[in-house]
């Protein structure tokens, strides 16, 4: 999380995909605490969850013995949600386009796009096990 963000709310998710209920909610009470505009809310919702998803599926691979951290920063002009694995990480910087045409049809491989779409900005701590997403307000 870059330096200014005051984390507001701290939450630890257990490896189930039951969680994203708890995400959602998290998601909602954060935006509208922050008066997060209605437009922009599906923006965060679909990037955070499926951050989360991307952390329970591919960073703990279903480990029901991990857990998952997430975190909200809030800022003058911005806030953010911090997800954490504790899977080995992953090269995030290699990663396969899913609009080519050789990646259209497969089932997966969009999120990281999607979010990156959504968001403002995304950045991954260097082991590839931590992704921080940021909106404006």
């Amino acid at each position: 999380m870059k330096e200014g963000f005051n984390i507001i709310e701290k939450i630890t998710l257990t490896t189930d995909y039951q969680s994203l209920v708890d995400v959602e909610n998290l998601v909602e009470r954060v935006c509208q605490s922050l008066g997060v505009q209605d437009d922009a809310y599906g923006n965060v919702l679909i990037s955070v969850t499926e951050a989360v998803n991307n952390a329970i599926c591919h960073g703990n691979k279903n480990d029901a013995n991990l857990t998952i951290e997430v975190g909200v920063g809030d800022h003058t002009d911005a806030f953010c949600f911090r997800i954490c694995d504790q899977g080995d990480g992953f090269d995030y910087s290699n990663l396969p386009d899913p609009t080519a045409p050789e990646n259209i049809l497969k089932e997966n491989g969009r999120g990281i796009f999607l979010m990156k779409n959504l968001a403002d900005e995304i950045a991954f701590n260097d082991k590839g096990n931590e992704v921080t997403i940021y909106f404006s307000k």
